[in-house]
């Protein structure tokens, strides 16, 4: 709940951001930025030592697949569609997550977990204002949901394939992936001139949003998101993911927005669900880490 409620605090400052930045500019500054928070984090934390040891290779092709690929597919999924088919597929990620758990990891699925995860799936739906006069089906939603997979994906590969590793480190690892492909899109981007890739000077108020939209929407909160996929899987820890539009609500009434009860009632409900497929859920069990964070 707390990475959620951190990662929901970028789509205020994305919002305002993208009012004079580029969609690949800004998407590959903010992940730069969060990666040199994350370095220098391990750095201040455990020494420079620690960031030689580290499994760079196979943590950045982990993150440039799940959430470099998955972050952009998505973003074409929106331009092929709309916001709010972009949305669906997002809420269905819970699906994606426990079907990767049954697959992969052999999980056995109990009517109480079923429908835990329906009641998630709706609240998610509900907290999101969805309406099916808006929703388009066709490519850009399948687009949607392979991006909604990625993420899920890149969850699950960042917790199992670094056992011995800390959440901070794996975290940082599967991050840079995420950058490099950020990196490699804005650079095509450029070469083949396409839109979204202003860079306009930056203001008082873009560093302070850019500092909100790096340091804690995406390195604090992927750090503790990932570990919260550790601890009770990803499955689990998707379905937190559809509060996100709940804590957006609550984010900009602060700033003199409207309060909408159809989304209380949806997070209410997404709750119920998480509670009632949680309660049958045991943690997986994992090797030691071999550092301290």
């Amino acid at each position: 709940m707390v990475a959620v409620g951190l990662f929901s605090f970028g789509f205020p400052a994305a919002n305002s951001l993208l009012e004079t930045w580029g969609v690949f500019s800004l998407i590959t500054l903010r992940n730069l930025l969060g990666l040199a928070f994350l370095i220098a984090l391990m750095a201040f934390k455990l020494g420079i030592g620690s960031l030689v040891k580290l499994p760079w290779v196979k943590g950045f092709w982990i993150g440039f697949f799940g959430f470099g690929i998955g972050s952009v597919l998505l973003l074409i999924s929106q331009s092929m569609t709309n916001a709010v088919t972009a949305a669906l597929a997002a809420a269905t990620m819970p699906i994606c997550a426990v079907a990767l758990e049954v697959l992969l990891d052999d999980k056995r699925l109990t009517s109480r977990f079923l429908a835990g995860v329906a009641l998630v799936i709706l609240g998610g739906l509900i907290a999101s204002g969805i309406q099916s006069t808006n929703f388009q089906f066709g490519l850009g939603f399948l687009i949607g949901l392979t991006a909604s997979s990625l993420f899920a994906w890149g969850s699950r590969a960042t917790v199992k394939e670094f056992p011995a590793l800390t959440p901070l480190a794996r975290t940082t690892v599967t991050t840079l992936g995420m950058t490099g492909f950020c990196a490699f899109a804005l650079l095509g981007a450029l070469i083949f001139k396409m839109p979204g890739t202003t860079i306009p000077t930056p203001t008082n108020n873009d560093l302070v949003l850019l500092l909100i939209y790096a340091v804690c929407a995406l390195g604090i909160s992927q750090w503790i998101w990932i570990r919260g996929v550790g601890q009770v899987g990803i499955g689990i820890a998707s379905f937190h993911l559809n509060a996100a539009p709940f804590y957006v609500m609550l984010i900009m009434l602060v700033f003199g927005y409207g309060w909408s009860w159809l989304q209380v009632v949806g997070a209410c409900i997404l709750a119920a669900g998480v509670i009632i497929a949680q309660s049958q859920s045991k943690p997986d069990s994992k090797p030691k880490s071999t550092l301290s964070i």
